[in-house]
C-alpha cells in the first residue's frame, strides 16, 4: 500500500499492529532517563493490556481518558493504548493554571484520568467538584506497567470487571475520534480539538514522506507529549515508517547534544533554538548522525536560523501547523538548496491557500489569511458548534487565523496572527516584522511587539525585549537601531526590558499577555 493510500483509510490502531507484525524486535522508544526500551512487539502487547485495564474501569470505545503525566515510556503506552482500544485520549497541559485544568477535566467528559504520582492529590482535588464519577489510575511515567484503583466514584463490580477483561473490542474506525486536545485558551476558555484516527494516521504518513524517514531514523523527543507537535511528530510519525524516538524527561539546553547523540533528526521549537545558541557547541561525535533539525510551532527568526546552521552545522527545516491540523501543514523541502529562509514552506499533506476578508482566494504575493484543507484537518471543536462553524469557510477550508502570503513557487510566509495585527493610523503592521528587526541587534536574545491603545493613531507599538546575559543596551540605543532598521513609523513607541516573554507550551509568544507584564 502506498503512503497516500494508507493515509486515506489508516488508523493509529493499524499503525501499531502493522509495526509489531513487521519487526516485533525493533526498538520503538528508548528512555534517556533510565535506559529502558519499548520494542514494537512489546508496544502492541502493552496497548492491548492498557485497553483491558481501561475497560476494567468501565470505559468503552468512544469514551475519553485524560492524562496528567510528564513524558516517559509509560506515558507513551497509555496514550497509544487508549487510542488502540478505540478510546479518546486527552493529554492535559501540565503548565495549565488549576482553574484551566479543572475546566479541561470537566469539559472533556473524561471517565478516567491517568496521573503521575506527584499529580494525584492535585487531580483528585480538581475532580472533587465534578458531578460524575471519574476513575483515577496512578502510573509512573517511566514505569513498567500501569497500576491503580478507581478513587473517584464507586468501584466497578467484579462481574463488570471480568466481562471487560474478557471483552475483545473491534478495531476503531478511521473516522472515530482518537484525540481531544485543548488549545491554550489565551483569548478565552480553551477549545477542545477533535482529531480522528485517520487524521492522526494521515499526518504520520505525511511527515515521513516529507522528511524521507525510514526505519533506521531516530528522533530526539524533547517536547512534552501534551503538545500536538510532540504527540504527532515524535510519537506517531515513527510508527508510520518503523522508526524510533529517544525520550529524555524534559528539555535541557546543557544536556541536549549529549542526548541527541545517535539520533538522525531533532524536533524543536524556536525557543529551544534560542537557548541552544546561548550554549556551547557540541563535539562532532554528538552531531555526526543528525541529518536535519526540524523547527515548528512558531515562526523562526531568520537571524536565529542562520546562526544555528552556522554554529552547529545542521540544516534547519522550518515547518508550521496547528493543533487543528495535527501539527504540520507546511514544510520546507528536505533538499537544503530548495528551502527558503523565513518561509514555513509549502503545503505538506494537505492543500493551502490565502484568502481575503470575503473568504475569496488572493493572488500570489497578496497578504491574507492562510486556509487549509486535507485529510489531517480536525472534525471540529468538542461541544462548540459555533466555534467549529466559524473556523471553516462554506466550501470546507479551515481558517487558521494566521496572516501571510504565498509566493510564485508555492512557499508560504507567515507575518502574524489576525488578532495580533497592529493597526496604526489605518496601516497594518505585522508584529513579526518588529520582532525580527530587534532580534538583529547583537544584545537582544528575545523580543516581541504588540499593539497598545493610542488616542491619535488608534494603536501604537510596544516591544518587550530580553537582553542576552551580560549584554548592555539602553532604550535610546535600541530605538536608534529600530529607526535605522524599520523607519520612524514602525519604530516602537514604548520599549520595555523584561526577564522573559510569556510563551505557551509550543513556544509561541502569547502577545496579548505582554500587556499584563509588570512595568
Amino acid at each position: 500500500m502506498s503512503p497516500a493510500g494508507a493515509a486515506r483509510a489508516d488508523t493509529v490502531h493499524a499503525l501499531i499492529e502493522r509495526g509489531a507484525a513487521r519487526a516485533p524486535g525493533a526498538v520503538y522508544a528508548v528512555s534517556l532517563v533510565d535506559g529502558g526500551t519499548l520494542r514494537y512487539g512489546e508496544l502492541a502487547a502493552s496497548c492491548r493490556a492498557v485497553g483491558t485495564l481501561l475497560r476494567a474501569h468501565g470505559l468503552r470505545g468512544g469514551d475519553t481518558v485524560s492524562l496528567v503525566m510528564p513524558n516517559g515510556l509509560q506515558t507513551l503506552r497509555l496514550l497509544l493504548g487508549a487510542m488502540h482500544a478505540g478510546m479518546i485520549v486527552n493529554p492535559v497541559n501540565l503548565l495549565s493554571q488549576p482553574e484551566q485544568m479543572r475546566y479541561v477535566l470537566g469539559h472533556s467528559d473524561c471517565k478516567a484520568v491517568c496521573v503521575a504520582p506527584e499529580w494525584e492529590a492535585r487531580v483528585r482535588a480538581l475532580l472533587a467538584g465534578l458531578d460524575r464519577a471519574v476513575a483515577v489510575i496512578v502510573a509512573e511515567p517511566d514505569g513498567a506497567a500501569p497500576a491503580g484503583e478507581e478513587v473517584a466514584g464507586a468501584n466497578a463490580s467484579a462481574e463488570t470487571a471480568a466481562a471487560a477483561v474478557a471483552a475483545e473490542t473491534a478495531a476503531p474506525a478511521p473516522d472515530a475520534v482518537a484525540l481531544l486536545m485543548y488549545t491554550s485558551g489565551t483569548t478565552g476558555v480553551p477549545k477542545g480539538v477533535m482529531l480522528t484516527q485517520s487524521n492522526l494516521a494521515a499526518n504520520a504518513h505525511a511527515i515521513g514522506a516529507e522528511h524521507g524517514l525510514v526505519a533506521g531514523d531516530r528522533v530526539l523527543a524533547v517536547l512534552p507529549l501534551y503538545h500536538i507537535n510532540a504527540f504527532a511528530v515524535t510519537m506517531l510519525a515513527p510508527l508510520a515508517h518503523g522508526g524510533s524516538l529517544a525520550m529524555p524527561g524534559k528539555f535541557s539546553a546543557a544536556q541536549f547534544w549529549a542526548q541527541a547523540a545517535g539520533c538522525s533528526w531533532i524536533n524543536v521549537v524556536p525557543t529551544m533554538i534560542s537557548y541552544l545558541l546561548e550554549g556551547q557547541a557540541p563535539v562532532r561525535a554528538q552531531t555526526a548522525s543528525i541529518r536535519f533539525c526540524r523547527s515548528a510551532s512558531a515562526a523562526l527568526p531568520p537571524e536565529h536560523h542562520r546562526a544555528f546552521e552556522q554554529k552547529f552545522g545542521i540544516g534547519i527545516i522550518e515547518t508550521m501547523g496547528l493543533t487543528e491540523t495535527v501539527a504540520p501543514a507546511f514544510s520546507n523541502p528536505l533538499e537544503p538548496s530548495l528551502r527558503k529562509l523565513g518561509s514555513v514552506g509549502r503545503a505538506s499533506g494537505c492543500e493551502a491557500c490565502v484568502i481575503d476578508a470575503a473568504l475569496q482566494p488572493v493572488t500570489n504575493g497578496a497578504t491574507g489569511e492562510l486556509a487549509i484543507r486535507g485529510p489531517s484537518v480536525m472534525r471540529g471543536y468538542y461541544k462548540n458548534e459555533d466555534a467549529t462553524r466559524a473556523s471553516f469557510t462554506p466550501d470546507g477550508w479551515l481558517r487558521t487565523g494566521d496572516l501571510g502570503h504565498r509566493d510564485a513557487d508555492g512557499f508560504f510566509f507567515v507575518t502574524g496572527r489576525i488578532k495580533e495585527l497592529i493597526i496604526k493610523g489605518g496601516e497594518n503592521i505585522a508584529p513579526r516584522e518588529i520582532d525580527e528587526a530587534l532580534l538583529a541587534h547583537p544584545a537582544v536574545l528575545d523580543a516581541a511587539a504588540v499593539g497598545i491603545p493610542d488616542p491619535h493613531y488608534g494603536q501604537e507599538i510596544m516591544a518587550c525585549v530580553v537582553l542576552r546575559e551580560g549584554a548592555a543596551c539602553s532604550e535610546d540605543e535600541l530605538r536608534a537601531f529600530c529607526l535605522e532598521q524599520l523607519g520612524r513609523y514602525k519604530t516602537p513607541k514604548l520599549l520595555r526590558f523584561v526577564e522573559a516573554l510569556p510563551r505557551g507550551p509550543s513556544g509561541k509568544v502569547q502577545r496579548l499577555k505582554l500587556l499584563e507584564l509588570p512595568a
